[in-house]
């Protein structure tokens, strides 16, 4: 069903390309967004972006300024929630199903503290719920926001770039 889903928003980019940027804020505020995150194959599709860059004309840069931004205020909204909730969001799905989650969440923000932000974009099981740690234990919001700014810019880059030069060229 999800890779359903992909299939039909990648055919839908590839002919509306027009829609592609804002598409691509939309992804990458919902794969960093608490909650959310598990339910939406946005990997899937922002790679296959990448490539519909490479191949299609569509612009390599707006595309990872939308991923960027939507990614970074997604983690933004992940870490306010935290900050509000404190210890309530155990009750709220997928925490309530899956206890196990936070307290491995809360090892590795313990352990590695604002790297925990920039590593955790890189690993889905905790992409979206470190930000939400940040805030629950309550990690002052200029550290928080500039590990979330810098690594929310680096991962899309990573993320697009290599499908894009592989599909074409930079744009």
């Amino acid at each position: 069903m999800l890779q359903d889903a992909a299939t039909a928003v990648i055919a839908f980019i590839q002919d509306h390309a027009a829609y592609a940027v804002p598409i691509a804020f939309i992804l990458g505020f919902l794969k960093a967004l608490a909650f959310v995150t598990m339910v939406v194959p946005g990997i899937t599709i922002m790679i296959a972006m990448g490539t519909l860059i490479g191949v299609s004309g569509i612009e390599f840069w707006p595309v990872w300024m939308a991923v960027s931004l939507g990614s970074g205020l997604g983690d933004w909204v992940s870490y306010s929630i935290g900050f509000r909730l404190k210890d309530r969001v155990r009750t709220i799905w997928p925490l309530s199903r899956h206890p196990e989650l936070l307290p491995r969440g809360e090892r590795f923000f313990r352990r590695f503290g604002a790297m925990s932000v920039v590593m955790c974009r890189f690993f889905s099981p905790l992409r979206a719920t470190i930000p939400l740690l940040c805030g629950i234990f309550e990690m002052p919001p200029l550290v928080f926001q500039v590990a979330n700014w810098l690594s929310a810019f680096l991962w899309a880059w990573l993320l697009l770039a290599p499908a894009s030069l592989f599909g074409g060229t930079f744009r």
